[in-house]
C-alpha cells in the first residue's frame, strides 16, 4: 500500500494531476498507520496483520 502510494505521487507530480497526488498521500499515511499498529502487535479489524 505504501508503494503503490508512492508509485501515484510521483507520478502525479510529474504530470502534474492534484487527483494522483492526493489519493498517492492518502495511501501513503493510511498504509504507515496500518504498518504501525500492525508493528506493535494491535489487532486491526480483527487480524494481527492487514496483509
Amino acid at each position: 500500500m505504501i508503494l503503490l502510494g508512492l508509485i501515484l505521487l510521483i507520478v502525479g507530480l510529474l504530470t502534474s494531476l492534484g487527483l494522483l497526488t492526493t489519493i498517492g498521500g492518502v495511501l501513503i499515511v493510511v498504509g504507515a498507520i496500518l504498518w504501525i499498529l500492525g508493528s506493535t502487535g494491535r489487532a486491526v479489524g480483527g487480524r494481527k496483520h492487514y496483509f
